[in-house]
């Protein structure tokens, strides 16, 4: 895949797509947690990363560990696109909150 298609690719796939968090294969099912938006820079070289912090709800009760994160194409049910662990697992307890800092969430393309 050329590095012009793989720009193509992120460019095209990542509008309007909302990161979610998962407890190794299944997405956290708590009441307090929703899904969020990300809007990612314009790829370069077949990559790109989130240009705004991502910041999940406070968890009004516990979520577990977090151990992957997934990008969709709907804040609800939708389609899964990306699936990565995460780098760090974090767990989220009662009144936690969990953020993806700005430039943290890289989407690559090899």
């Amino acid at each position: 895949m050329s590095v012009y298609l793989k720009n193509k690719v992120l460019r095209d796939n990542l509008l309007g797509v909302y990161v979610a968090l998962f407890n190794g294969d299944v997405e956290v099912g708590q009441p307090s947690y929703k899904r969020q938006q990300a809007t990612f820079v314009e790829p370069s070289e077949g990559q790109t990363s989130n240009n705004a912090d991502i910041l999940f709800p406070i968890a009004g009760e516990a979520w577990g560990e977090i151990t992957h994160i997934g990008i969709y194409d709907s804040s609800a049910a939708g389609n899964l696109l990306f699936k990565s662990p995460a780098e760090f697992v974090k767990n989220i307890d009662i009144s936690s909150q969990y953020k993806i800092p700005r430039n943290y969430l890289i989407v690559r393309l090899r």
